[in-house]
């Protein structure tokens, strides 16, 4: 009788006998477990012989005796095991979770430990952002307690030097700049990073090159303040960049005191010194901040 592990009559197990003598194996008789799980092999001559018993996903059992002259026999019940086969599982994650995974290490970059630098990546062919995912790291830079701090700051040395005189002095002038400070970064991160990048599919964030000459890493980080990696992997002009920073500008008139107003002129000249600054803070970016940010992973190029 074949069994299976849980004691249980097991039908359809294969079952082949094999005479064996000194001159060599004679024919194979075979046969298969019934539904009560019990096999019977008629005519068998005496002698040794080797039963041989198998099925899909159990282990091969081996039964060997003797069979005497007008002998019947009649062997113990037979449990197959479970197969000990080795299975290779391959488990791929999407695209996008490889992308939140990298998110994660990103937001934890500071400067000194202190700064945020979330807007950096290390990693060679990092994966790009989806539009929730792009729009969750401009609310996560803007919400920052160190953002907050920095826009006090600015706020402070413009009103000790006077900056955008409309808004007066006092706590109420404070106040008024440090809104309009806040409401620029907002802005041009929301609609620039956020919006316009996940509508033309480019992605915001600063890809150190890392590798090569000082001279080919220089003009890469220039030239990536007015182009950016589209989600195809491609290099592009940097439209959703270049827009932001034209948009935030040109909304700032509605809430800067009149005298502080930019017409159209002045707001393209300021978003060219924008592209100036930018590529300043990319040649940055390229050669001194990753030293300053503890805990980024050494990368290997062209390794994830």
């Amino acid at each position: 009788m074949v069994v299976d592990p849980d004691g249980a009559v097991y039908e359809g197990a294969h079952i082949s006998l094999a005479k064996t003598s000194s001159s060599g194996p004679d024919a194979v008789m075979e046969t298969t477990s019934g539904s009560n799980g019990r096999f019977n092999i008629a005519d068998v001559p005496p002698g040794a012989f080797k039963l041989t018993i198998s099925s899909n996903g159990f282990a091969t059992q081996v039964v060997v005796g003797t069979l005497h002259p007008g002998e019947s026999f009649e062997a113990k019940a037979i449990v197959l095991t479970m197969s000990a086969a080795n299975s290779e599982v391959q488990v791929t994650a999407s695209r996008q979770e490889i992308a939140q995974e990298e998110l994660k290490q990103e937001e934890t970059q500071r400067v000194l430990g202190v700064v945020p630098n979330f807007y950096v990546v290390y990693a060679p062919n990092a994966a790009p952002l989806n539009p929730k995912q792009k729009f969750n790291l401009a609310a996560r830079s803007l919400i920052d307690p160190v953002t907050f701090l920095g826009v006090g700051i600015s706020a402070g040395i413009e009103q000790a030097s006077n900056s955008l005189s409309g808004y007066g002095q006092g706590a109420q002038g404070y106040a008024k700049r440090y809104g309009a400070g806040y409401a620029d970064g907002f802005i041009n991160t929301m609609i620039g990073a956020g919006f316009l990048a996940s509508w033309w599919k480019q992605d915001p964030r600063y890809f150190q090159k890392g590798t090569g000459t000082i001279r080919s890493r220089a003009l890469y980080a220039i030239a990536m303040s007015v182009v950016c990696k589209g989600d195809n992997g491609h290099w592009q002009t940097n439209y959703s960049g270049i827009v932001g920073g034209l948009a935030a500008g040109g909304i700032s008139n509605l809430y800067y005191p009149a005298s502080s107003r930019a017409g159209v002129r002045l707001t393209f000249e300021n978003a060219l010194i924008g592209t100036g600054e930018s590529a300043i803070q990319n040649l940055i970016q390229e050669f001194i901040v990753r030293r300053l940010t503890p805990h980024v992973p050494n990368y290997v190029a062209g390794k994830p």
